[in-house]
């Protein structure tokens, strides 16, 4: 055999070098899996240092991330660092990550946890946080009388996110089609200490599946001494079903010609209308004289029903462009 020339062999061995010095170099070994980042501490740990951060969406993906992952956590582990837990803002994340077990069909009673915490805490922040928690899940068909407790707890701002729940679950959980659901929300706000709470709510949700222990509720609440709740107690019953229609519009007729409050004759008005449509037109035609204040409030409505529309959120645009036109 021939044996390579020396320069021949050293042209061969700078090309080899060179091939090999353009080679990617070898990828460092991926690091090693730390158990902790898995726990439920490690993970915690994380949301914690993350919630520094100045991004609002970064906040809320943390907490997406915390409740996406708790199908995976333990949930011995997960109740024991909500339990710990003394920070709100991570009270909220771990009771929202426990809600979120619940929504996928396991341990509906870890929502007991929660709810004991949002009656109990002795911190107000931390009973907010609870509350806040739970919103736009199904805490409400696991927990019995929370809310009705709930908006009367001693902290005006857990009276807000108890309200704030109800009106949300009310129309984003269930769509307003949930008679249940309608009929909680129409206890605890007949339950409220706080007018403002009670007026809110029954403002906010709708009615148009209670039952009639509820609509009764709502004609109690027609007497009260707060033109507010008034008020909302007639906006709510220009909803109810077809079975209260009848009792609604004769209670409302009447109680506009012994109401003086102005906003409260205002939602009476509304209501009419809403449950008569053009039927309601001689009715209220008839209440036109009673208060000066509201003649032009009367024949917006009277205009706007008698184009005949069908569609409520057609008429109210309607009596609203009228309105503004006078």
């Amino acid at each position: 055999m021939t044996r390579t020339s020396s320069p021949l062999r050293a042209v061969r061995l700078l090309a080899l070098s060179s091939l090999l010095l353009s080679l990617p170099a070898p990828a460092a070994p991926p690091p090693e899996l730390q158990p902790e980042t898995c726990s439920v501490e490690g993970l915690m740990d994380s949301i914690r240092r993350g919630l520094q951060s100045k991004s609002p969406a970064y906040r809320r993906y943390l907490r997406e991330l915390l409740k996406e992952s708790a199908v995976t956590l333990p949930e011995a582990q997960l109740r024991a660092a909500f339990e710990r837990e003394t920070e709100p803002v991570m009270v909220e994340h771990l009771a929202a990550a426990l809600a979120a077990k619940t929504d996928r069909g396991e341990s509906p009673g870890t929502l007991q946890l929660v709810a004991k915490r949002a009656l109990g805490d002795a911190d107000p922040a931390v009973r907010a946080a609870a509350t806040r928690a739970l919103r736009r899940t199904s805490a409400e068909e696991h927990t019995g009388d929370m809310y009705s407790r709930l908006v009367r707890d001693a902290s005006p701002q857990v009276r807000e996110e108890a309200a704030t729940n109800l009106i949300e679950d009310n129309q984003f959980v269930y769509a307003g089609m949930h008679g249940p659901s309608s009929d909680l929300a129409v206890a605890a706000a007949a339950a409220s200490s706080d007018p403002k709470v009670t007026a809110r709510i029954l403002g906010n949700i709708s009615t148009a599946a209670i039952g009639a222990g509820s609509a009764g509720a709502l004609h109690t609440l027609l007497g009260s001494d707060d033109a507010q709740v008034r008020a909302s107690a007639a906006t709510a019953l220009g909803g109810v079903p077809a079975s209260e229609m009848a009792r609604a519009r004769q209670t409302l007729g009447a109680l506009y010609r012994a109401e003086q409050d102005v906003g409260v004759r205002t939602a009476i008005l509304q209501s009419l209308a809403r449950l008569g449509f053009q039927s309601a037109v001689p009715e209220l035609r008839a209440l036109r004289s009673v208060d000066p204040r509201l003649v032009a409030e009367v024949d917006a409505w009277v205009g706007a029903l008698s184009t005949g529309l069908q569609e409520w959120s057609l008429l109210l645009r309607e009596k609203q462009r009228l309105r503004q036109a006078r």
